[in-house]
């Protein structure tokens, strides 16, 4: 009967892992089952009490608003999810992970990170995204 139940647990968790690998694998390839053209991904892990992170918290309000349907924003509470640390391979918080519209990490920072440096690296990085007429208006980066 012992066998039995550990048998079952064993074969419930590799469903729950191949789950789960299954979501992560859709999750990483930004244009997995979605019909909307992939986008650039800026990944910000963080944490909601942690100073630094309080700081990128507009930053990252700004470039989802300003840039949307050019650049994904995503922000991850590693407190919170401490799963998504380990998996990015987080040492330090705040960290943004630019990543290309096909998933593929290109550069990744650590600390706090200005608005004006997270556009500029964009621009290194060869990816073109249009300020919005009120940001060029008001010559605002």
């Amino acid at each position: 009967m012992n066998a039995i139940r550990a048998l079952r647990s064993i074969l419930i968790s590799l469903a729950c892992l191949t789950a789960l690998a299954t979501g992560l694998r859709a999750a990483d390839n930004p244009a997995a089952g979605d019909s909307k053209p992939a986008l650039p991904r800026l990944v910000d892990l963080g944490a909601d009490k942690c100073i630094p992170c309080k700081m990128m918290a507009p930053i990252l309000a700004e470039l989802e608003k300003e840039y949307a349907g050019q650049l994904k924003v995503v922000f991850i509470d590693v407190w919170k999810n401490r799963e998504e640390g380990a998996r990015y391979g987080i040492r330090v918080i705040p960290t943004q992970i630019f990543f290309d519209a096909n998933g593929k990490e290109l550069f990744r920072h650590e600390g706090f990170y200005a608005k004006k440096d997270i556009l500029a690296k964009w621009v290194e990085l060869g990816v073109k995204l249009t300020p919005p007429p009120a940001v060029v208006a008001a010559g605002k980066p």
